[in-house]
């Protein structure tokens, strides 16, 4: 048995290590760049929904203003009772007292929600620790 080493010469037609590591880096180049063109588009469609949606959601909290003017009025009526009642003055004035008071106590009930805020702790303490881990003290 013999044992022949082949020395063929390279051809043209076979890559370079050079080559290939050009073209992989041209594909991924390429890759990335139509990634971010497709989230560029994503994102186009889904901005112009959102667009729309916070424009519907607009006009229904200004007809839901709308709809509780209304209803202040129309409770400041019920107090009045077609003069059977209160003084419309006082009646308005009532209506005006009770929206005083909720928002008082709409107010309350959000200040101490937002005391209850506190910062991120876990997450700024792992944050703080990256740089050692990547230089290997971790």
């Amino acid at each position: 048995m013999s044992t022949r080493l082949t020395t063929d010469p390279v051809k043209d037609s076979d890559p370079t290590l050079g080559k290939l590591v050009m073209d992989a880096q041209r594909d991924i180049s390429s890759l990335v760049s139509k990634e971010i063109q497709l989230a560029k588009t994503e994102l186009k469609v889904s901005v112009k929904h959102g667009g729309v949606g916070i424009g519907l959601f607009a006009a229904a909290a200004f007809l839901g203003l709308l709809a509780v003017i209304m209803l202040s009025v129309a409770f400041a009526y019920f107090i009045h009772w077609n003069g059977d009642g209160l003084d419309l003055q006082w009646a308005f004035l009532i209506v005006f007292a009770v929206y005083l008071l909720v928002a008082a106590l709409l107010a309350f009930v959000g200040i101490r929600q937002v005391k209850k805020v506190k910062a991120p702790e876990r997450a700024i303490e792992q944050g703080k620790q990256i740089p050692q881990a990547l230089k290997g003290h971790g």
